[in-house]
């Protein structure tokens, strides 16, 4: 008998060795990648095991909540006191919307003078533009309103000759005071358990004077804030043009906002700019803080009394 055919197909010991070890490997490879598919299904939903940009896209919006936020910061508390006289304007503008229309220059300063000056007041007012806590002045014209209560009795005007201009010289609600570092000063008597009182001073423009009024004034609007107490911001109540005499000059009424203790509370302040002849602006400030309310009409006393010497 014929023996059998032999086979042709050969058992896992007839292999070579390499032929194997690859094979192995081969089966690893396939198994690990398997295991990777199983984790990234089981943990795609998952929100620790978000990917970068996922992150990213999330984390967008909390930037533009700190934005807001800065900006609601910045915003003064309106309506933290209500009080007739001092409701903001209806409209206030963003800083970047600022109109800051310049006067033409005059021509009077040396050129090397001149131009030293303008840049001093470009920086200056570019410096305030960008300050949160003084919101651009109204395009419009907005007359100051009359405030609560009622002014109290005058003798006389104080004639400030160092700053041109003469202004109210109240009676026995309010004390003269050693003027420095202005050149008139004016106070109201300290309130029990108060740390800030009304007053009421006049001097030379203490700021790099600006080609109008209207800017300079705003510009000394921001420097009257390092007189209240820290944190302050303001909301516009008026900005108008007015007539000290025969002078010229930009009146600015506004709400100071600050906390004092843990607690809200506002001042009624307004300012007048006054253009004097030959000399720097004359700056008149007056600031009565809520807790001497009732003195709040005095304001309008002090704002329409203004005369240049």
């Amino acid at each position: 008998m014929a023996a059998p055919p032999a086979s042709s197909s050969k058992g896992l010991g007839d292999l070579p060795m390499r032929v194997v070890y690859r094979a192995i490997a081969v089966a690893a490879g396939v198994v690990v990648l398997g295991a990777g598919a199983t984790v990234v299904l089981l943990n795609r939903d998952d929100p620790a095991t978000a990917s970068p940009q996922n992150s990213a896209a999330v984390a967008v919006p909390s930037v533009i909540s700190a934005s807001s936020a800065s900006s609601a910061a910045a915003a003064p508390a309106a309506g933290a006191v209500a009080t007739p006289g001092l409701s903001p304007l209806s409209s206030p503008l963003s800083s970047t919307e600022a109109s800051t229309t310049p006067s033409p220059d005059s021509g009077d300063s040396a050129p090397g003078e001149d131009s030293e000056d303008a840049a001093d007041a470009d920086v200056a007012l570019a410096a305030a533009l960008k300050d949160p806590r003084v919101p651009a002045l109204p395009k419009s014209v907005h007359r100051l309103r009359s405030l609560p209560g009622r002014s109290a009795a005058t003798h006389g005007l104080i004639k400030d000759r160092r700053s041109g201009v003469a202004l109210p010289r109240f009676g026995t609600s309010w004390a003269l005071a050693t003027p420095a570092p202005f050149a008139s000063r004016q106070l109201l008597p300290k309130v029990k358990g108060a740390s800030y009182r009304g007053m009421l001073v006049s001097c030379p423009v203490p700021i790099p004077e600006q080609k109008s009024l209207r800017d300079t004034a705003f510009l000394a609007a921001r420097w009257t804030l390092n007189h209240h107490p820290s944190g302050a911001t303001i909301t516009w109540t008026a900005s108008q043009p007015i007539k000290a005499g025969r002078q010229k000059g930009w009146l600015l009424g506004y709400t100071v906002h600050y906390t004092l203790k843990g607690k809200k509370r506002v001042s009624a302040a307004a300012l007048a700019l006054v253009d004097v002849p030959e000399k720097k602006p004359a700056v008149v400030f007056v600031t009565i803080p809520d807790s001497q309310k009732k003195r709040w009409h005095d304001i309008n006393k002090v704002m329409s009394s203004i005369k240049a010497l």
